[in-house]
């Protein structure tokens, strides 16, 4: 069974995330960015 999530996260990197979840024995066949929004200690900058 295929499955499409999407994930909202603050810290992580592509890369990271995919790594989390290949640590926790789950197949990842892609992961795409779809959004990045500027967070409020972003914008302080």
């Amino acid at each position: 069974m295929n499955s499409n999530f999407m994930l909202k996260v603050e810290d992580a990197k592509l890369p990271d995330i995919q790594k989390a979840l290949q640590q926790a024995g789950i197949k990842v066949r892609s992961i795409i960015e779809v959004f990045k929004e500027e967070t409020k200690k972003e914008e302080a900058k």
